[in-house]
């Protein structure tokens, strides 16, 4: 078999390997892949050029990618050289031209992501005024029926609709949460909220003279409490950094065509390292 024809060969393996969104970060972080990919742009070979843009393609589909296949040495430069070349057919030139301007625009899309996260932060931070603000005050709260994140998450959508509620924290083990309210806002209004959601029954923890705790119920004032301003400005993020799907006991593992393009993945690499590097 050629020379030609193994290169041919190798980059339609690897056009294939890409064209499944499981295999395209590995093929970027692997070492040898993507360096191949951009020599095969420059082959003589219209077919092996033409593979090896559908490759870079589907790789360029994976917005992480992008910037790593930008910055990579002779990406840039081997597609404006398939751009121009006379003898490049046109629908390769129009494949050149697609990559080129996704990548051209890569640098643009993660500035505006970023000033878009910092605007969020900023509207998150409006909302959830701080613990040290004067005008805050403290409730303890006991919730019956706060035994799994299920519940959690609605006791957390119930308090984030109440205007005044500053940060909250959840105890899940003694089925509490410490809440931060303004001031001028009633503790009932909690209550209502929590109670709201049928499957959960808060009360008040208060504390005693004698250092102990007590418990009292709250009261059932369905009027006053549902008169409690509900907030519209919802943040999108939980008010606390332990999120149950950050649960490293149940992390999810990827099955599929990743492990099938290991072998295929290495057996490229290898044909692109004894090829081009020596």
């Amino acid at each position: 078999m050629s020379a030609e024809m193994d290169a041919l060969t190798v980059v339609n393996q690897l056009r294939d390997l890409a064209a499944d969104p499981l295999n395209r970060r590995a093929i970027v972080e692997d070492q040898g892949c993507l360096p191949g990919l951009i020599l095969f742009l420059d082959h003589p070979n219209p077919q092996v050029v033409y593979s090896a843009l559908l490759a870079v393609r589907y790789l360029a589909e994976c917005r992480a990618n992008r910037e790593k296949m930008k910055g990579e040495l002779g990406m840039m430069l081997s597609l404006q050289n398939v751009m121009q070349k006379s003898v490049s057919p046109g629908e390769t030139k129009l494949l050149a031209s697609e990559i080129y301007e996704i990548f051209q625009s890569a640098g643009k899309e993660e500035a505006e992501q970023a000033e878009a996260a910092a605007a969020s932060c900023r509207r998150k931070a409006q909302f959830f005024l701080g613990s040290n603000n004067k005008r805050a005050k403290t409730v303890v709260l006991h919730i019956d029926g706060l035994d799994d994140p299920t519940r959690r998450s609605l006791c957390e959508e119930a308090l984030l609709k109440i205007r005044g509620v500053i940060s909250f924290t959840f105890q899940m083990a003694v089925k509490r949460c410490v809440v931060r309210i303004r001031s001028d806002l009633k503790a009932d209004a909690l209550g209502t909220a929590i109670n709201s959601t049928k499957v959960m029954k808060a009360q008040q923890v208060l504390r005693t003279d004698d250092g102990g705790e007590l418990i009292l119920p709250f009261q059932e004032e369905g009027d006053e409490a549902s008169a409690a301003e509900e907030n519209t400005d919802i943040p999108d993020y939980l008010p606390e950094e332990e999120s149950p799907s950050q649960d490293p006991d149940k992390a999810v593992t990827r099955v599929g065509s990743v492990a099938d393009g290991v072998g295929w993945l290495n057996t490229a690499a290898n044909f692109l390292t004894r090829s081009f590097y020596w």
